[in-house]
């Protein structure tokens, strides 16, 4: 059974995230240096976050939808994208095994990676904040 029942699901834990580290100041600076646009595309339940870290101009998220344009994709379970910022996911391995797929400039995919480790803990608490220690324990 997936972890989330559904997009509006996804974007309240995962969303909220993203919607933190774009308000953290060192977060929010690190995820910056990316200097680009990223949009992770997820199924079950269908769902997508777009990101745009450019340099230049302000720190935005969008659910769903967007107007933005990605550099950037990845495409993943959600419940893979969930144990990601949890952690729980090595990347080269997913990728290898198909879990993720990433389309766009390795050098900035790779920029991402660094991001897991101090976004974890903040995912954590934001879970266990909102009464979701199922999800935590992913």
């Amino acid at each position: 059974m997936p972890y989330f029942k559904d997009a509006e699901d996804v974007y309240a834990h995962l969303g909220r995230l993203f919607e933190d580290i774009v308000a953290d100041p060192d977060l929010g600076a690190r995820l910056k240096a990316t200097d680009t646009v990223v949009q992770i595309r997820m199924r079950r339940p269908d769902s997508q976050l777009t990101f745009k870290a450019l340099e230049s101009e302000d720190l935005v998220v969008d659910f769903g939808v967007t107007e933005l344009r990605p550099e950037v994709v990845l495409a993943m379970d959600a419940d893979t994208a969930h144990r990601f910022w949890l952690g729980k996911v090595n990347v080269t391995v997913a990728l290898a095994r198909g879990e993720i797929s990433a389309r766009g400039p390795v050098a900035k995919i790779l920029k991402l990676v660094p991001l897991v480790e101090p976004v974890r803990t903040r995912y954590q608490a934001l879970l266990q904040n909102a009464g979701r220690e199922d999800l935590v324990r992913a």
